[in-house]
C-alpha cells in the first residue's frame, strides 16, 4: 500500500477479516461528518498494521520453511498449553 492512496476500499480490502471489515465499515458509515477523517485514520492504521503482521508472518513461515532460525525471541508455552488443555480435559470428564 506504499505507493497506492487508501479508501475504503482499500481499508476494508486490507483488514483481512470480514468481522474488522463489517466493523469499518460499521463505523465509517455511522460516524458524523466531522468525524469521518478520525475514524478513516483510525482503519487505516488497523489497517496498515494487519497488513504488516501478515507480511511479518509470511516471512516467518517462509524461513520455518526453509529450516533456518527464525529470528527475535520465541517462548516456548508448549508445555503450558499442553497443561491447559488437559486441565480442561479433566474438568469436563469430571462433569
Amino acid at each position: 500500500m506504499t505507493d497506492k492512496p487508501w479508501t475504503i476500499e482499500t481499508i476494508r480490502d486490507a483488514l483481512d477479516s470480514t468481522t474488522l471489515a463489517s466493523r469499518f465499515i460499521g463505523e465509517i458509515n455511522k460516524a458524523p461528518a466531522h468525524e469521518v477523517l478520525t475514524v478513516f485514520a483510525k482503519w487505516q492504521g488497523i489497517a496498515e498494521r494487519t497488513l504488516a503482521a501478515s507480511e511479518r508472518a509470511r516471512q516467518l513461515a517462509e524461513a520455518d520453511d526453509r529450516g533456518e532460525e527464525l529470528p527475535g525471541q520465541w517462548a516456548d508455552r508448549t508445555d503450558a498449553v499442553l497443561a491447559a488443555a488437559d486441565r480442561i480435559r479433566s474438568r469436563r470428564g469430571a462433569a
